[in-house]
């Protein structure tokens, strides 16, 4: 393989993980423990299927807005958006900063790639990760969502690097593997290709 110039990664289940929302909208709402959940799943359903119009800051609190819809509660939206931000909260994988920081010393750039609206350079930068990348992608800004081939393509010009330079790492085969191949990239999935992010120097002949 040719010298790795470039690793893409993935946000959410590789850099970032989101902590149960339910227990705080829960109490915020004072609303049960089985309702919450109910309307988190329903939320992230709905954002799942419809996060590529949260193109800007308007039409991301318009996403906002009617994924509150979707959750089904019977309250005032203003009130349950604030009490569904509250809740959300991501923190970063513990390899992260460790491991974003010896690709850079080895000389390699680092671009997050995600399926997510244009709040992802905010919620890296809230964990203390975007600093310690040079590129950040996120589908809503390109258009389209892995596992089509251009959010890849535009991390690689982020990175300055050809795809056969690359290596895209991921927690998903079907957005992940699948889209960075189609991009003509390597991809590496965390679990059948790698136990944990921590290993991901290690694996790339990377680690001092």
């Amino acid at each position: 393989m040719t010298r790795v110039r470039a690793v893409l990664v993935d946000a959410m289940g590789t850099l970032l993980h989101l902590r149960d929302p339910a227990p705080a909208l829960a109490a915020r709402l004072g609303i049960a423990d089985d309702e919450a959940r109910r309307a988190v799943r329903a939320e992230i359903a709905y954002y799942r299927a419809h996060h590529l119009e949260g193109r800007d800051d308007a039409s991301l609190l318009d996403l906002r807005l009617r994924c509150v819809d979707a959750m089904g509660l019977v309250r005032p939206r203003d009130e349950v958006l604030t009490a569904l931000l509250d809740a959300i909260r991501f923190e970063p994988d513990p390899a992260a900063g460790p491991v974003l920081r010896d690709l850079r010393a080895a000389g390699v750039k680092v671009v997050a790639v995600s399926n997510w609206d244009v709040s992802l350079p905010r919620a890296l930068a809230d964990v203390g990760l975007a600093d310690l990348l040079d590129g950040i992608v996120s589908s809503a800004a390109v258009g389209a969502a892995k596992p089509d081939p251009r959010p890849f393509q535009r991390a690689l010009e982020l990175a300055g690097a050809r795809a056969e330079e690359a290596v895209h790492v991921g927690d998903s085969e079907r957005e992940d593997g699948e889209g960075a191949r189609a991009a003509g990239i390597e991809a590496i999935i965390i679990g059948p290709d790698l136990a944990s992010l921590d290993e991901l120097t290690k694996t790339l002949n990377l680690a001092p």
